[in-house]
């Protein structure tokens, strides 16, 4: 018996290696920006930590640049401190450059999945999404509920005037010219605008469900209204510290070279309003320091925890399989006369289909996301941040008095974003991009997006393991009050939605025009993590858009090796994809 099962579990991995072999592994492409404006000091790329020119914004030396490049093919650790010349005000580390050259021993290679190319200097899609960078970095303030359909006041006049201001730019949104902003690929509005392109993520309130909602205490003591998630006998609080509103940061131009020469100029006491308490998400800036200070996977983690306290019921295809599921058998002896009852199934998951196998499931991904996201950052875009490119458009007259046809090209990108925004100096002194973060970007290039590939990993997972068909709805319980739930909806349900009260910081369920399907608030969970980096203004939305998918297909890789291990009970997982498609994985 021994012998035998060193022979199967030999063979299980034998094909699980074959089947990540035969997959296609492509080519990896840039924009091609890095080499087309090396002789303009790498004017396009991530150079965050080398030494900047006080007048142009560009590196001092060309060489550096080379030398950072060459570390990062060399693929050495010890190659960035030992042959990479640094300036002298630098006090971050450049953040594993060299995670996308290990190899994992599950799904796909880090270097075995790819993203499009990144929008280019000169494009109208990097016009575009710098717009709804500073767009977004103007509204950092707004409540989220002024971004919706049937909203009034000045604060949604703002997003209105927003939207109009990005239509001044002559974008295609049906995405002929670049990434499509909206689900169905139709026009902005305020209910669609700066939502990401998923199916369900314009339906709603802007924040997922998930990034708000409690679970039941232990104890009985309060519900999905508290914002309190159990967390075995702990609990996870949904409220965010409040950062002092209407402050941004690097707006002035001796601020902004600091950072861009590697200061830690991060200071945690003096970014938050130590007088206010906790408070559930309100605006982008809340979102923004959510996802300044995540544990990367917590909100995948959470929705996780969230799920299984409400016993939300898992994909059709393998629910038996965790007891989850009910059976008929035939009640009476006489085969002649056959009676079938409901009964609850006598083995259940925990280990195998269970919350243990879905709660390690789900943070596991990122691990392999980050990776593959690493590679894409460092070997091969090396794309500048958008905090840069605001300093490009800003110091632009002094880029072209050295680099004429360079600096040229960031005149007309000043030219463009001043016809949308007018003087640029209304929005920062000198034109910046105001940052929700006092140390700006982190110390690695932008894309792809670490947030959004962990979001894509995890979030299909938890599509996998759940009945995405699931609505959240209201329906009344045995005691004659209410359960709130995700479940297939009955007669005597009602389809709910939760918001927040800005006024009194609690949440309240009300009727929903439109079921939140599970699958919808999933995508919307994704998409808020990933485009709440771009409301910090450290990512642009190309960046939420490949990485979201990337992480996607590692996630697939990774279910599709697993399912080869599964060889008793036949099973099938079915995946809706981040495009409206269909992944089935199974074991028959």
């Amino acid at each position: 018996m021994n012998s035998y099962r060193r022979s199967a579990a030999h063979e299980i991995r034998k094909e699980a290696a074959q089947l990540a072999f035969d997959r296609d592994h492509p080519q990896h492409k840039n924009n091609g920006d890095e080499s087309r404006y090396s002789q303009a000091q790498y004017a396009m790329s991530f150079t965050k930590g080398l030494e900047h020119n006080s007048d142009t914004g560009l590196i001092e030396h060309k060489s550096d640049f080379e030398d950072f490049r060459s570390a990062i093919d060399l693929g050495r650790v010890e190659a960035f401190t030992s042959s990479v010349p640094v300036d002298k005000q630098k006090k971050r580390q450049w953040e594993a450059p060299t995670a996308g050259t290990v190899f994992s021993l599950q799904g796909p290679d880090a270097q075995s999945v790819t993203m499009a190319p990144a929008p280019a200097l000169g494009s109208k899609e990097l016009a575009y999404e710098m717009a709804e960078v500073y767009e977004l970095a103007i509204l950092r303030d707004i409540p989220f509920t002024n971004f919706e359909t049937g909203a009034s006041g000045s604060d949604a006049d703002k997003v209105t005037k927003s939207i109009q201001n990005l239509d001044t730019i002559d974008y295609q949104i049906d995405g002929s010219d670049g990434r499509p902003r909206t689900n169905d690929a139709g026009s902005l509005s305020r209910q669609t605008v700066f939502r990401g392109s998923s199916p369900g993520v314009d339906v709603g309130p802007y924040l997922s469900q998930f990034l708000l909602l409690g679970n039941n205490d232990l104890a009985g003591r309060y519900d999905l209204k508290s914002g309190l998630i159990q967390y075995g006998a702990l609990e996870i609080n949904q409220r965010v510290p409040v950062a002092k509103p209407g402050v941004d940061y690097m707006t002035q131009w001796a601020d902004w070279l600091e950072v861009q020469n590697g200061a830690n100029t991060q200071d945690n006491p003096a970014l938050f309003d130590a007088s206010l308490p906790r408070r559930f998400m309100k605006t982008p800036r809340d979102l923004a320091t959510y996802v300044h200070y995540d544990a990367l996977y917590e909100a995948y983690l959470n929705a996780c925890l969230i799920l299984l306290g409400m016993n939300a019921p898992l994909d059709p295809g393998f629910d038996k399989l965790s007891g989850q599921g009910r059976h008929f058998f035939n009640s009476l002896s006489n085969s002649d006369f056959r009676s079938f009852e409901y009964h609850s199934r006598e083995a259940g998951g925990f280990a195998l289909w269970g919350g243990p196998h879905i709660l390690t499931l789900v943070t596991e991904v990122a691990t392999r996301a980050l990776k593959a996201v690493r590679y894409q950052k460092f070997n091969v875009h090396c794309r500048l941040r958008p905090e840069v490119l605001a300093g490009r458009i800003a110091r632009s007259e002094h880029i072209e008095k050295k680099f004429p046809c360079v600096g040229e090209k960031f005149s007309d990108l000043k030219s463009l974003m001043s016809e949308t925004f007018g003087d640029l100096g209304a929005i920062s002194p000198e034109g910046l991009l105001p940052m929700a973060f006092q140390e700006g970007s982190p110390m690695h290039p932008a894309y792809g997006a670490g947030h959004a590939t962990v979001a894509g990993a995890c979030v299909t997972i938890l599509k996998a393991f759940f009945d995405t068909s699931s609505v959240l709805i209201k329906r009344p319980s045995d005691s004659g009050c209410f359960d709130y739930k995700f479940d297939a909806q009955q007669a005597c349900d009602e389809a709910v939605q939760f918001r927040v009260d800005c006024d009194k910081d609690v949440l309240y369920p009300e009727k929903a025009d439109d079921c939140l399907t599970l699958e919808g608030e999933l995508n919307k969970l994704a998409a808020n993590i990933s485009i709440g980096r771009n409301m910090a203004g450290v990512h642009y939305y190309s960046d939420y858009y490949d990485s979201l998918r990337m992480g996607e297909q590692i996630a697939i890789g990774i279910l599709e090796e697993q399912a080869l291990c599964y060889s008793k009970d036949p099973f099938v997982l079915s995946i809706p994809t981040f495009d409206g498609d269909v992944v089935r994985i199974g074991a028959c």
